[in-house]
């Protein structure tokens, strides 16, 4: 066919489309008028969300509308962008008279979908002006013109699968018996599905809904899979708990995606803000925009931020002056072991100044410990060098060096904005400044960090989420969360136990890294590193390669890489454990012309690139492949667990491994482990 006839079939394709869309327009309008009591004005928004019916959408029309001015919603809307709880006003009301009862209608559409494991983020209630055209907001509620309705609709966001339209209205009919479907369509009714053991009423298949949804969600792109929330984690959104909570639970097991749609849950419940922390500065960025994806309605009352630029800028606001300044507090340790360390009985443990370093960050001034009986009788987690007195006091007297050297140059370290933060919100109590806080990979963070966070909400119903796994601890030192006062009684502890991420190949590979390496947890428990998990079991691939020359490792690296199916860079990320490598890696694939986006600057918007960045910057985060070039050149990874020359060699060792672990465990559907021979 030539240019010619192609142009004319086009042209006649959208003739024929627009006299389809003018008569299901008219058929829409005969039938809205049947609504005899309803005004103009509704009788038109009506026949706009009838017309969606002709394009698989599903509408409930309460039998008693324009009957019943009070009753609490006009209509239930079910379409591909989820639930949509829908009142209709004529226009001259103020939309403050309709908001409580429209929210207490959606309140009561979250509680009748849960029961099929739909998130509440997917149910939105919207409040429709005849006569006018609007498009904002009043709190959760989108206030929308009739000319917006239509087109705002068709644009959200994809959540549900023709199936699952059909399934979830089905259950809403039945639920909500006040409501009456109502469709145009000209084409002739389906056949009815016969009954299948197990479907409850003959109506559909629950699990098969929920196995369907996972399944769609796999299909799509990494960022929307990463904000997939699973049926059976929707009644931990929704729970109600009476004091400070925490989540836990091995990799996979959607801690994160939990954390997300808790955020807007509660974002949706209370007028105050949000505040959702993590220890990365990269993490922030990216979960904003899932939540703006996920939830745009109250993206805006929830605050993504690093604990340490949050309390920097929570000092600024209180008029506490902060000298941060990194470089020139790494002077000031450098002089500090040069003068103090060095000649002491510490080099006889350690002689690499990088150990006593991390002791005063994560021990001494992770821990807030100003005085060295304080210091002498901790209990130092997750440290492994045994230190007697004679030690410590040694320890003690290099920080006290670093101290004096550190405020020789008038700076402060990370630590020290931590500290600050936690002593200003603790003396000004004139009210909690969030109506609650999540905080995502806990276990990153030291016990004044999480003092900090806790003491911004107290002990109060809902006000404290704190979300993590102790094995994927990559930073030294530990504590207990009753180290920080915070008590987890009871059923605000709830540890996942399924694995929605990784295929069992994946899994047991990552699984062998750390196998022997036994963790302790927030909560005191002793863990195995190899933890039973329950898997959904998707079909996954671990690829092992092995050449004798870095040259030959990176020429199957980079043909591993174009061999993708197209598009697939946009899911796929290649991770190092040092900046350096990072370094490396950018040129080869830029050579290459394999376009890169660094990991640093990734903000959750899909690109179509390879993610590239440390094991440390990929916490969090997930991909359908992932790349580790020359994972075994690793230190510690090979190395039985115990085998170690020393006691804070065999601590470096494990905590390299739980690295290399998380980064084996971002991968979803393949996971690349390179290796070059040596010898």
């Amino acid at each position: 066919m030539g240019a010619g006839g192609a142009a004319s079939q086009r042209t006649q394709e959208a003739r024929r489309q627009e006299r389809l869309l003018r008569e299901q327009w008219h058929a829409a309008r005969r039938q809205a008028l049947r609504w005899d009591t309803a005004g103009e004005g509704e009788q038109r928004v009506l026949a706009q969300l009838l017309v969606l019916t002709a394009r698989g959408w599903r509408l409930l029309v309460d039998r008693r509308w324009s009957r019943t001015p009070a009753a609490d919603a006009d209509m239930l809307l079910v379409g591909p962008g989820g639930v949509f709880v829908v009142d209709v006003t004529a226009g001259h009301e103020p939309a403050e008279g309709h908001a409580p009862g429209l929210l207490t209608a959606t309140k009561a559409a979250e509680s009748a979908v849960a029961a099929l494991g739909m998130s509440p983020v997917a149910v939105q209630p919207v409040l429709v002006f005849a006569g006018q055209r609007l498009d904002a907001t009043l709190g959760r509620i989108r206030l929308l013109g009739e000319h917006e309705i239509g087109p705002v609709l068709l644009s959200q966001r994809h959540r549900l699968r023709a199936e699952s339209v059909r399934a979830i209205t089905d259950h809403l009919e039945r639920v909500f018996p006040g409501y009456a479907g109502s469709a145009i369509d000209p084409r002739p009714a389906p056949a009815p599905e016969p009954h299948r053991p197990g479907s409850p009423d003959g109506l559909f298949d629950v699990q098969g809904l929920r196995d369907a949804a996972l399944e769609g969600a796999r299909r799509a792109p990494i960022e929307q899979w990463m904000t997939f929330l699973h049926p059976d984690q929707v009644a931990l959104v929704r729970r109600d708990w009476s004091g400070p909570a925490r989540i836990s639970g091995p990799a996979g097991t959607g801690k994160t995606v939990v954390a997300l749609h808790r955020a807007a849950y509660l974002a949706r419940r209370t007028t105050g803000r949000i505040l959702y922390v993590t220890f990365a500065n990269n993490l922030p960025r990216v979960q904003s925009t899932f939540l703006k994806a996920m939830a745009p309605a109250v993206a805006d009352r929830v605050d993504f931020r690093s604990l340490h630029s949050w309390a920097q800028e929570f000092l600024q606001e209180r008029g506490i002056p902060v000298r941060l300044h990194g470089d020139k507090a790494e002077t000031a340790f450098s002089l500090a072991w040069k003068n103090v360390g060095r000649a002491s009985r510490l080099a006889a443990l350690d002689p690499a100044p990088t150990y006593w370093h991390e002791e005063i960050d994560h021990v001494i001034k992770g821990r807030g410990l100003t005085r060295f009986e304080e210091y002498a009788a901790v209990s130092r987690r997750r440290r492994r060098a045994s230190l007697h007195r004679t030690h410590r006091q040694a320890v003690w007297e290099l920080y006290e060096a670093y101290e004096s050297l550190r405020g020789e140059r008038g700076v402060h370290d990370f630590n020290d904005v931590l500290s600050l933060a936690l002593a200003e919100a603790s003396r000004r109590r004139e009210g909690p400044p969030y109506a609650a806080v999540i905080v995502d990979e806990v276990q990153d963070l030291t016990l004044v960090g999480v003092r900090l966070l806790h003491a911004l909400v107290g002990d109060v119903p809902n006000g404290l989420l704190l979300v993590g796994d102790g094995q994927q601890t990559v930073y030294p030192g530990g504590f207990r969360l009753t180290d920080a006062g915070i008590d987890i009684r009871g059923d605000r502890g709830q540890v996942l136990r399924t694995n929605y991420r990784n295929s069992k190949q994946i899994l047991d590979a990552a699984l062998t890294v750390v196998a022997d390496d036994a963790f302790e947890d927030l909560d005191g428990l002793r863990t195995s590193g190899r933890r039973d998990v329950d898997l959904t079991y998707h079909d996954g691939e671990v690829v092992r390669v092995t050449r004798p020359t870095v040259e030959a490792h990176d020429r199957e690296l980079l043909d591993a890489l174009r061999s993708l199916p197209e598009g697939a860079l946009a899911d796929t990320a290649l991770l190092c454990p040092s900046m350096r490598a990072v370094g490396d890696y950018q040129r080869l694939l830029t050579q290459a012309g394999i376009p890169v986006c660094q990991l640093e600057h990734y903000d959750g918007r899909a690109v179509d690139a390879v993610k590239l960045g440390t094991y440390h910057r990929a916490k969090g985060l997930e991909f359908k492949h992932v790349f580790l070039p020359r994972h075994d050149t690793v230190p510690g990874h090979g190395t039985p667990a115990g085998t170690e020359t020393s006691e804070t060699a065999r601590e470096r060792a494990e905590l390299l491994r739980s690295r290399l672990f998380v980064a084996m465990t971002r991968a979803r559907d393949l996971l690349w482990l390179g290796s070059v021979t040596t010898g």
